[in-house]
This record gives C-alpha cells, structure tokens and sequence, in this order.
C-alpha cells in the first residue's frame, strides 16, 4: 500500500490532520491557561482529593513518545492543569462527540451499562479506575453508585490536577492519586470494583499481564474486574481496519495498539486468577440502568459497541 502514491497522501493528510488539532487545542488552553489554572486553584476538596508523588517514575513507553501525536504525551506536565486541558478538549473532537460530547464519557456509561447487564444488584462500597487520564469515564461509574468511594490512578500529574478540579467541578467525589496501573500500591483485596476504559491500547505489550495481575490482586473476593477497549479485535476485522491499525501503530504513536486488539483476554484473566471469565460487545450508550441488555457476541462497530471482559474474584 505504501507504494501508492495516493496512499501515501493519505497518510500524510492523516497525520497532518491529527497535529493540526493538537496545535489549535494547544494554542486555545494556552490562551486561557491562567483563568483555567485559577478555576482550578479555587476548587477545593470539599468532595474528593488528590495525591501526587514528585518522585514518581513515568512508564517508559509513555515518557519516550507523544501518543496520539499529543505534543509532551499523557505525562507531560508543562504547569498546574494545561496538559490536561489539553487532553479534555483535543480527546473530545478527536471523537467528533461520538463518545458523548463535550463531556467524552460515553465509555463510562457503556462499562456502568455492562456492569448492570451481567450484576443487576451490584452494589461495590470501593471502587478504582487504572489509568483515568483526565476522568471522564470515572465520572459515570461515581453517579452510578454515589454510595461508594471512588478512586482513580493515572501517571500524568498535570492530568490528575485537572481531573480532580473537573470532578469537583462537577460534584464528583472521587480520590486521584499519582500510581503506575501495573503497581497500584492500593493494598491487597482492597476494592470491591477495579476496570479500566481504553487503557491496555495506551501501554505496553508486557504491561496486559501485569495489569490484569494487578486487577486481581485489588479485588477483595467476590470483588468484579472489568476492562473495555476499543471494539476492533484482530481475529474478526476486516483488511482495512488491519490497515488502519497499522497506521495507528506507524503514523500516531499507538506503540501497543496490535497487541492490545490481539490480546486474549479471557486466557489473562483466568491466569491471573478469574474462573468465569466473559468476554464479548457491549453497547455503547449514554445511560445506565439496572436490568439491561446489550452484551453479546456481536461486534455493531466503533462507537457503536465497546469490547468488555469481566469476571468476580473467586
């Protein structure tokens, strides 16, 4: 294909394309970043909190690239919120507000909605995300059981800082610490609920074991694990969204993007523990209620269907 000139020009339009919108994103935050940062600086943690470690250690596959072409990546901290900011409003128009706006928190309410499909009375008193970025997908799972604690992980400072003024923003009260999603240092069967959304394309091939390890380890028994990705999977796609994966891996620095949709999950998940492993499509939607369907075999496509896999801890 890379022998055609009129690939080639896509490619570059491609790519032009998704630096282009990095660079106006960027251009907009930096002219607000002193309101943004000031908003930030007055809310207070009269609902949740944040924790952050100044010796932290950045994962090496993502301090040594801009993923998604994202100028500094998820662990740039160029000030207090910016990176953030940028990451809130780059993500949103990168879906086109096909993963619920502004807000981009569709993938939330899909996990909360799969949640509900396979537990209708789940009710988890402790909950944690690995990798929030931002928070978007947390925010759902919070109003989905105002009654538990809510906790989120990610390595990104300035992220943190803006996902947990944009949760009191919001009136979530969700607690943000500063941890890798492979050693969480949460303490063992601690947790009652532990997922992630669209995590495992954004790490490293050897990190999906060590994440689902480490989901296992968190959950106290009977405790529920639930990881959604991207629907694409490798063994039922066709030739040109193989392509297109290709050119997520080449041209937008999505390093762990094949692994992640060739992955065996279930196979994961039963080695690290999980008998009763279930893996297939939910429904992407932008509510979640008790008793619903939606979970299947069926792949309807992207923004359409989220792949999940899920299990309790015997």
């Amino acid at each position: 294909m890379k022998e055609l000139p009129g690939f080639t020009r896509y490619l570059s339009v491609r790519r032009t394309s998704q630096e282009l919108l990095w660079s106006l994103v960027g251009a907009s935050v930096e002219r607000q970043k002193t309101d943004l940062n000031d908003l930030a600086d007055h809310e207070n943690e009269a609902h949740g909190s944040l924790s952050l470690d100044p010796a932290f250690d950045v994962p090496e596959y993502l301090s040594d690239r801009d993923v998604h072409l994202m100028p500094g990546g998820y662990a740039a901290d160029p000030g207090r919120v910016e990176q953030g900011a940028v990451m809130d409003r780059g993500g949103a128009i990168y879906m086109l507000g096909r993963n619920g706006g502004f807000l981009n928190d569709g993938r939330g309410w899909s996990l909360a909605s799969h949640l509900f499909n396979r537990w209708p009375d789940i009710q988890p008193q402790k909950i944690l995300e690995l990798g929030c970025g931002i928070g978007p997908s947390t925010i759902p799972l919070s109003k989905t059981f105002p009654g538990a604690e809510a906790f989120d992980v990610d390595v990104g400072a300035s992220m943190l800082r803006y996902a947990h003024a944009r949760a009191e923003k919001l009136g979530a009260a969700i607690h943000f610490h500063q941890a890798d999603a492979e050693n969480t240092s949460f303490p063992d069967n601690s947790v009652d609920l532990v997922y992630s959304c669209a995590l495992m394309h954004e790490t490293s091939k050897k990190s999906l074991d060590r994440i689902v390890d480490e989901s296992f380890r968190l959950l106290k028994p009977g405790g529920v694990c639930a990881h959604l990705e991207v629907p694409q999977r490798s063994d039922d796609v066709s030739l040109w969204t193989m392509i297109r994966g290709e050119i997520e891996y080449d041209y937008n620095n999505e390093p762990n993007w094949k692994a992640a949709i060739s992955a065996d999950y279930t196979n994961l998940m039963r080695i690290a523990g999980f008998e009763n492993v279930a893996a297939g499509f939910q429904d992407a939607t932008r509510s979640a209620e008790r008793g619903n369907d939606g979970f299947g075999a069926e792949n309807k496509g992207t923004f359409r269907s989220w792949f999940v896999v899920s299990e309790v801890k015997p």
